[in-house]
């Protein structure tokens, strides 16, 4: 019998390489997120992370807009919005915003973790107030409420009330989605009734309990009766197995790198990371185990092993990642080896 193809989305960090300027890479990822519309992918997100050298996306409210200017299908939204960093209040305005620029289209995605150092933190503190990360489920549900057609409704301890809207007058709301990389995040959206991804992509450990967790614990709510969740996954494909492994070794040195607490440079091209690597050996320890996890290789190749990985997790879409990196030769604005990746896959 055969296994049913999963639908595909895309996960975006806007990736920095070498000599690129941030307009540059923001450039080549909104052309990326066109093309995915074009080919049929199902979603679309950007990531939040910060004081990063290879990654633009610090902003997702604000590649969300750009995105939905520019495409007319594709749902647009954040995988995800770190929540501690920012107000409930002006999250929910964001968003209710965004719900009205492309109604129907918009994913809340929102995670607990800060997407940074704690000096990042605290520079985020001190440019306005931030959420208490142990108040993290009751920010959720305000933000829920704020970003609904009847708002929140305060109550004085005088016994007055005070009525809150994030737009004034919404018709559609954005689809809000729990994320996570622990036991935490599932059990939290099982409870709240809420869809639910597991930060896969980043690290593989856990996955199979986390699902367990949330489909175990689910408790239908208002907006959803029974449990919804993807995965995610890193993805190089190429013409040829030996393109997709030269294409994913910078980001498994960058990865290499982020683990072993090494300095962070822009992205390697293929063939900076080519030479180095035959110096240094950075990703030598590494790269089998992350190539075991990723899904490299050929267009038929990699659209098995996504088809059976959605099959074994039960699920029916696939978030990937593209992170095949530039040869030397590539634009600056745009990005090729990322969107054979897209194409390639969507064949």
């Amino acid at each position: 019998m055969s296994i049913a193809t999963p639908a595909l989305s895309v996960l975006d960090l806007v990736p920095v390489r070498t000599g690129q300027t941030s307009s540059q890479a923001i450039a080549a990822s909104l052309s990326l997120a066109q093309r995915a519309d074009e080919l049929g992918y199902r979603r679309y997100w950007f990531a939040e992370h910060h004081n990063m050298p290879a990654v633009a996306s610090t902003t997702p409210p604000v590649l969300i807009a750009a995105a939905a200017a520019r495409t007319r299908r594709i749902r647009v939204g954040s995988g995800g919005v770190m929540l501690p960093n920012h107000s409930p209040l002006v999250v929910a305005e964001q968003f209710a915003a965004l719900e009205a620029l492309a109604p129907g289209r918009i994913d809340l995605g929102i995670g607990r973790a800060p997407g940074s150092d704690p000096v990042i933190t605290q520079l985020l503190r001190q440019s306005g107030t931030t959420s208490d990360v142990e108040r993290f489920p009751n920010h959720v549900t305000d933000i829920r409420s704020l970003v609904s057609a009847e708002g929140a409704t305060l109550r004085f301890t005088s016994g007055g009330t005070y009525d809150v809207r994030a737009t004034p007058a919404s018709t559609s709301t954005p689809e809000v989605w729990l994320l996570g990389s622990s036991d935490y995040s599932a059990q939290l959206a099982a409870g709240m009734g809420l869809p639910y991804v597991f930060a896969n992509h980043f690290s593989g450990d856990g996955l199979e309990r986390a699902l367990d967790l949330y489909r175990g614990q689910f408790q239908p709510s208002e907006t959803l009766a029974e449990p919804r969740t993807f995965v995610t996954a890193n993805a190089v494909v190429a013409h040829t197995d030996a393109q997709a492994r030269a294409a994913a070794l910078p980001q498994a040195r960058m990865m290499a790198r982020l683990r072993g607490g090494k300095p962070l440079t822009a992205l390697e091209t293929v063939e900076q990371a080519a030479a180095a690597e035959a110096s240094d050996g950075l990703a030598a320890p590494v790269f089998d185990a992350m190539m075991s996890r990723w899904f490299v290789g050929t267009g038929p190749e990699v659209r098995s092993r996504l088809a059976e990985f959605a099959a074994r997790h039960g699920v029916d879409e696939v978030m990937v990642s593209p992170v095949s990196a530039a040869t030397e030769d590539e634009p600056m604005d745009a990005a090729p080896s990322r969107l054979r990746t897209l194409e390639l896959l969507a064949a």
